[in-house]
């Protein structure tokens, strides 16, 4: 395979530094991203790593071909909390998490993000995980005490690696249970016992349920092999998740080296504050789409901020994205050839914003610039390939905004003629009522030398310009 026109440069946490992506295979290029435990709505936070981890994907399917590149993101679906929410609701654990699972592809759907080649129940992998767990007793770096199987972390000499804590600070920070069957206070689980009441699996330690890092481990192994290309997630999950799949992992397959590149996303705030229920700030995706923010909207906040910083979510951000998408819209439906639009490649400043550890606010920059030009095709190619839009649904935009035109065009003639008067008589009381209520409407009135433009806003209301005429 020849050289990609587009060179990738990825912040690798595991370096510290920012590195030339070279694939273990080109032909085959291959990226893990921790997904949801689902038991209830997504947040907004969690959504930023779907967003930022698709950008990567569709880069990555542009640069090398959809065919040679490969996404897992998993679920997890046997976990404390989906336990504690059935005992409270009295619903069975498979209920729930069949309905929060597709919750959550469709909330995420609506933010345009790509659904990933594979995407695992951790409860389809429990015997991979057993196998791992044997294994990884077998070689000396696990051991069974009490129905527990435990990874010893003093084994694995690299262990604190990635997120660069000391023993200390990482017992401090990961607020470890105590427990009399632990030879370290470090050690993690890899199996725990079942109670009746509670999901179990047959095991060689009795009847049990995995850990929540042994499932990232067992699943990507299965899925992407010894070694692969790119594992993501939120910077949240360094420690202890990330730094747990490494000892396993590693441990497990000595000849492989897991992942080669690691990539964390930043947290998420509201309105300047850390998000959360006590402050009156905690929205899920659902909560902002059910308010009438589009998804479209949400994604654009999102990528104006490079995903390595922390992001705030506020009404402004997402009034500006509005305007903007919606400015953007009306210059397709101007410039725009959407048949030509459909073999438009993605402009290379954009790939290359991209390719410069997925520079996201450049790309977006130069969405501007093809507007500023009156690029329309190319624009709605583009707004396509970022994940804003699908072809189909800018053909919706760009019909509605025909039809708005169509029904406005007597209510443009109406304000210029109150116009042509108000300019005789130097009275523009009549105008101006005319252009508020307009306004109020929805409508985005423009008034120049040359006439009167109206044109359908965000916010338009075809009732009340129905009642104007």
């Amino acid at each position: 395979m020849t050289a990609p026109k587009t060179a990738i440069k990825l912040h690798n946490t595991a370096t510290r530094s920012k590195e030339v992506f070279a694939p273990i295979d080109p032909q085959n290029v291959r990226m893990y991203v921790c997904g949801p435990t689902v038991y209830d709505r997504a947040h907004l936070g969690n959504a930023r790593p779907v967003v930022v981890f698709d950008v990567l994907y569709r880069l990555l399917r542009e640069v090398y071909g959809p065919d040679h590149v490969t996404y897992v993101r998993n679920f997890t679906d046997v976990d404390d909390k989906i336990n504690a929410r059935a005992a409270e609701s009295g619903r069975e654990i498979g209920e729930i998490t069949a309905e929060t699972t597709q919750w959550f592809l469709d909330d995420m759907g609506a933010l345009g993000a790509l659904e990933p080649d594979a995407m695992p129940r951790a409860t389809q992998y429990i015997p991979q995980m057993v196998a791992m767990i044997e294994d990884l007793i077998e070689r000396g770096h696990a051991y069974a005490a009490e129905g527990h199987v435990l990874f010893a972390v003093e084994s694995y000499k690299d262990y604190g690696a990635l997120s660069g804590r000391s023993v200390d600070d990482m017992i401090a920070g990961a607020r470890v249970e105590v427990a009399p069957y632990k030879r370290n206070p470090m050690d993690f689980v890899l199996w725990k016992p079942s109670s009746d009441d509670l999901p179990g699996w047959d095991s060689p330690w009795g009847r049990g349920r995995p850990g929540w890092h042994i499932e990232c481990s067992a699943m990507s192994y299965e899925l992407l092999g010894e070694s692969f290309d790119i594992h993501g997630g939120g910077n949240d999950l360094m420690f202890p998740h990330h730094e747990n799949e490494i000892a396993q992992s590693c441990c497990a397959h000595p000849t492989g080296s897991f992942a080669n590149v690691w990539m964390h996303n930043e947290m998420l705030q509201v309105e300047g504050k850390k998000m959360s229920k006590s402050l009156g700030n905690f929205f899920t995706v659902h909560d902002l789409l059910e308010q009438g923010v589009p998804g479209e909207v949400i994604r654009f906040v999102f990528l104006s901020t490079h995903y390595r910083k922390p992001m705030d979510w506020t009404a402004e951000k997402a009034a500006g994205a509005e305007s903007k998408l919606d400015d953007y819209c009306r210059m397709i439906e101007q410039y725009a050839d959407l048949d030509a639009a459909r073999t438009v490649k993605p402009l290379q400043a954009i790939l290359d914003a991209l390719g410069d550890d997925l520079n996201t606010h450049a790309a977006l920059v130069g969405l501007d610039q093809l507007a500023n030009h009156a690029m329309g095709t190319e624009l709605a190619a583009n707004l396509v390939f970022l994940g804003f839009f699908s072809f189909e649904k800018i053909e919706r935009i760009v019909a509605e905004i025909r039809q708005a035109k169509s029904r406005l065009e007597p209510l443009a003639e109406k304000l210029q003629a109150i116009r042509s008067i108000a300019m005789q008589t130097k009275d523009f009381s009549e105008v101006d009522a005319l252009k508020q209520r307009l306004n109020d409407a929805g409508v985005v009135v423009a008034m120049s030398k040359d006439g009167v433009t109206l044109s359908a806003g965000p916010n338009f209301n075809s009732a009340e310009v129905e009642a104007l005429k």
